[in-house]
């Protein structure tokens, strides 16, 4: 039996990229495989939960973090909370889905209430008997941790993992210019893929494929026009630079945010944060996927649009009700771009589970991303805790991958180079 926990068991992931293979197909459709992850990856990872505009006071969501089940709060000084799924009196689910609340978490079995920030407030009937040993304070809802950045939602089950910024490293400077924070959702949707949620990822970080398996796309995003955009931080980023409209302009249909430097207004920029969250980021519109795995096979992929700060319609004069029909093209490009991957990484997880060929070279050219990725779920997987993670540097000095240097590259690699 392989112990996935085993540093033996990496060798073809740690090599260097030129000699790099890419994961054994057990980590792809292998139960023993699925269960260590979700125990050392999405149980100490700092994992996407949703939407940062989902989590508004007055609503509780409820959300999936490895095996265990997590309810966000905001109260109304707009403080963010998370909690342990289970009442303190005998573990009953307090929530199976996201739902209205008004200022008090109730249990439905014996209505013990909690307060949005967790404290036991009520245990009706309890103390008819008093015991001498108990305490409302020590019996609050176990906490989670929570945290959020730009448009997305965050948490993480262990106390040992860095905190979030530690986590992104220079991505929140490398996004600032898009003021992601200010962005809000549009359209929301989500499906089951089956597919395991690493291969829907890996296709997300690599344009290999681009010609063959996405003609459309490859108008407004060609490859010859990808280029680097990761630096330090648990992430994984190309860009496009520039996008083209000259073919066809549906990503170019709806007004861009204001404030964008010269690299942000004319690039698109794929950011895959480990483990779960994929964001494709463009001047005038974000399409991101949340990726919640169900089994090793099959994955949830929640989707979402937002539109920048005022720009919420197609005439940009920042109705906060979206017109259906300004946003409608770049919605339809992108669900059909993402039905064109589903099919390609479920023939891939067709292919692995019942083939199960030995690992293969990655392609040094549009690859990397996948290698980075791949050490980083080696060193969640290889470790008990992530208090000493090895956060990813970015770019060194001879590196070649890609397609070079970007005629207009973003900010933050501009002053990294001394331009």
């Amino acid at each position: 039996m392989t112990s996935w926990t085993d540093e033996a068991s990496w060798v073809g992931t740690r090599r260097p990229m030129r000699t790099a293979t890419g994961l054994d197909p057990a980590a792809y459709a292998s139960d023993e495989f699925y269960f260590v992850e979700q125990r050392r990856v999405f149980g100490q990872a700092w994992v996407c939960v949703g939407i940062a505009d989902e989590a508004v006071a007055g609503r509780m969501l409820v959300r999936q973090v490895g095996s265990k089940s997590v309810l966000l709060t905001r109260n109304d000084t707009g403080d963010l909370r998370g909690f342990i799924n289970s009442c303190r009196h005998r573990g009953t689910e307090l929530a199976e889905a996201d739902c209205d609340i008004a200022g008090t978490i109730r249990c439905p079995y014996h209505r013990w209430g909690y307060s949005l920030d967790g404290a036991l407030k009520a245990t009706p009937f309890f103390n008819e008997v008093p015991r001498d040993d108990f305490d409302k304070s020590e019996f609050g809802l176990l906490p989670v941790r929570v945290d959020t950045w730009g448009v997305l939602l965050f948490a993480c089950l262990s106390d040992d993992t860095p905190p979030l910024l530690d986590w992104l490293g220079d991505l929140p400077d490398r996004m600032a210019g898009y003021h992601l924070d200010t962005w809000s959702t549009v359209h929301q949707e989500s499906l089951d893929v089956q597919a395991n949620w690493k291969l829907i990822t890996e296709n997300f970080q690599e344009y290999y494929h681009l010609t063959w398996v996405h003609p459309e796309l490859a108008k407004v995003s060609r490859v010859a026009d990808h280029y680097r955009y990761q630096g330090r931080g648990m992430y994984c980023g190309q860009t496009t630079t520039p996008v083209s409209g000259d073919e066809r302009d549906d990503w170019l249909a709806l007004p861009e945010a204001q404030g964008l430097d010269a690299s942000d207004l004319v690039s698109g920029r794929f950011v895959a944060i480990f483990p779960n969250v994929i964001l494709s980021v463009l001047p005038n519109h974000v399409w991101m996927m949340r990726l919640d795995p169900l089994a090793p096979g099959i994955t949830r992929e929640t989707c979402t649009m937002l539109l920048p700060d005022g720009v919420r319609d197609g005439d940009g004069d920042g109705d906060a009700d979206a017109d259906a029909d300004a946003i409608a093209p770049t919605r339809r490009f992108w669900v059909d771009v993402n039905n064109e991957d589903i099919d390609i990484v479920q023939r891939g997880q067709r292919g692995l589970a019942r083939g199960g060929v030995p690992a293969g070279p990655l392609a040094p050219r549009f690859e990397e991303p996948l290698h980075r990725f791949h050490n980083m779920l080696a060193d969640c997987m290889t470790n008990d805790g992530l208090g000493a993670l090895r956060v990813p540097t970015g770019d060194q000095p001879g590196d070649t991958w890609g397609a070079g240097d970007n005629p207009t590259p973003a900010a933050i690699d501009r002053v990294a180079k001394g331009a």
